[in-house]
């Protein structure tokens, strides 16, 4: 391939490559005919990229950033579990339901990044919501502290026990109860696993409108209870707009059946969105109702090579633009996050998607019902952001297996990272102009330390996730980062938290980052849902 510098005309290549390569210059642009269509679309894919395995997280990760600093809050005056508790506790969900066994609990007890560590001796796993019921209503009379636990991969500890709380696990309740192929509405337990509920649509035809890195674990109710966003929040929004209803069960035992399935429904306050991002501290979600689009008919993803940040704005601006309704992703990482990638993928793979290194790298997917349409707008959104300068290189994946290939580039950047040493994560929204800046920011901050720092994240919804990898754990790298990070952030008018909540990680920090009515309100919600305070405690609040 000839280096793009070196061009004096518009040029593409449709030779025997494993990727369509895309250079330029402007000199002859308007000279060059279009390639036949097969060679710019995938759509003979079609939808198979969203259908991608995922594997379990945390399998293949070395290590992540240990040293967690000491829990906010003191023990709380909850009860301990005596045998009698165990007694009640196995009438509820029988034996198979119980797990006391140290080995089983160890994986319970701590978050995949291996920063937080609880003390629990019993977890809980209910098989339906009269059982959760149950439960949490003797817990209740007890004040025996609760935690409800998905697939336990966060990033804040918000599913680990601080103390010695109970685990309520909900991986048994897995059913999926409903499916409109009229409407497009999911029902199904909070137990489901992402990757699970997005196979069953694809044979429908329809795909669950969040996908995550950690869909191969992660469960509907954990991805409820933390709003979690993911790779296409640009085209599908968040879960507060997907969900249309909810089952959840409240500290006492009481079962909230807001279990809904109507787009519209005006009647009073619509109380399932407090359950939406409320990180359980409010109750526990039992089942879901979901409205799920359909699956594209046709895919394209492609990968450009771009000079600075601001020129990745003006890449997502054009896209928006050009691209219209058939935008269904567009992600950016810098050059140190793809060179992770490079060097530490587990089980290796990952090779250089372009000729040259680049500053910073876009990836954007698209997806719609009619090929040639989609073709149509892509040709357009290349010929604009090349022929104004805004991409050195690119290339634009032929078929499942290449789109694959340029998704990894983008989703293997935090298991990189944990084979490369411990990794501080950072999960912040920030207004678009400024998302960059805190990244070279901690770079100046941290160039006397053996640290590397890189950002990458969800162009569309400003989530950016700035990531620092060290040899091990280093109390001054951390110390250097917080409360920076969150304090930059909030005077940015950022987000201290853009898609994993709040949890154990920062708590501390919340008061200094909300207005005291809003906290204050909080505070009356959470007293008006959960009196005696046994769910999820510690987390969210100090």
């Amino acid at each position: 391939l000839i280096p793009l510098s070196s061009l004096t005309s518009f040029r593409l290549s449709f030779s025997d490559m494993p990727l369509l390569t895309i250079t330029f210059s402007f000199f002859f642009f308007l000279m060059i005919r279009r390639p036949p269509r097969s060679t710019l679309s995938s759509s003979s894919a079609a939808s198979d990229v969203y259908k991608r395995q995922v594997p379990p997280m945390a399998v293949a990760v070395r290590g992540f950033a240990g040293g967690a600093p000491p829990p906010s809050s003191p023990r709380g005056e909850y009860a301990t579990l005596q045998p009698e508790d165990h007694a009640v506790f196995r009438q509820i969900v029988g034996e198979g339901g119980l797990v006391t066994d140290s080995s089983v609990l160890g994986p319970m007890n701590r978050d995949w990044m291996g920063r937080w560590t609880g003390e629990s001796t019993l977890a809980i796993k209910p098989a339906s919501t009269e059982e959760v019921a149950g439960v949490l209503a003797h817990c209740n009379s007890r004040r025996l502290a609760v935690v409800p636990q998905g697939g336990n991969t966060g990033l804040v500890g918000g599913s680990i026990p601080v103390y010695d709380e109970v685990i309520m696990s909900l991986g048994r309740m897995n059913q999926i109860l409903e499916f409109d192929d009229v409407s497009g509405i999911l029902t199904c337990e909070a137990g489901c696993v992402l990757q699970n509920l997005d196979q069953f649509l694809a044979g429908q035809g329809y795909m669950m409108p969040l996908d995550l890195g950690a869909k191969g674990s992660c469960q509907i109710g954990g991805n409820a209870s933390t709003n979690a966003g993911g790779l296409r929040y640009i085209r599908y929004g968040s879960l507060h707009g997907n969900i249309l209803g909810l089952e959840a069960v409240l500290a006492d035992g009481t079962v909230l059946d807001c279990l809904n399935t109507l787009r519209k429904d005006n009647t009073g306050y619509d109380l399932k969105q407090l359950f939406i991002g409320g990180e359980g501290t409010l109750g526990v979600i039992t089942k879901l109702a979901i409205l799920v689009p359909r699956r594209p008919a046709a895919v394209n993803v492609s990968l450009f090579g771009v000079a600075d940040f601001e020129a990745v704005q003006r890449v997502f601006v054009e896209a928006r633009v050009k691209l219209g309704e058939i935008l269904s992703a567009i992600e950016f990482l810098d050059q140190r996050a793809l060179q992770m990638v490079m060097e530490h993928t587990p089980g290796g793979g990952a090779r250089q998607p372009l000729d040259s290194e680049h500053p910073f790298y876009v990836l954007v997917e698209t997806g719609g019902s009619n090929p040639e349409h989609d073709t149509d707008k892509l040709d357009d959104f290349l010929m604009d952001v090349m022929g104004s300068e805004l991409v050195d290189d690119g290339v634009v994946a032929q078929d499942e297996t290449q789109m694959a290939e340029l998704w990894q580039l983008r989703e293997g950047v935090g298991p990189a990272c944990g084979q490369a040493g411990l990794v501080y994560k950072y999960d912040i929204s920030l207004p678009i102009s400024k998302m960059y800046e805190i990244v070279e920011l901690t770079r100046e901050r941290l160039a006397g330390h053996d640290a590397q720092v890189m950002g990458y994240g969800h162009l569309g919804d400003s989530n950016l996730h700035l990531n620092v990898t060290v040899p091990s754990h280093d109390a001054a790298v951390l110390g250097n980062l917080e409360p920076f990070v969150f304090d930059w952030t909030h005077k940015a008018n950022g987000s201290i938290s853009a898609e994993h909540g709040v949890g154990q990680c920062k708590n501390r920090y919340l008061p200094g980052v909300k207005p005291k009515a809003v906290l204050d309100l909080m505070h009356r919600t959470k007293r008006m849902y959960d009196p005696n305070a046994i769910l999820n405690p510690y987390k969210l609040f100090v």
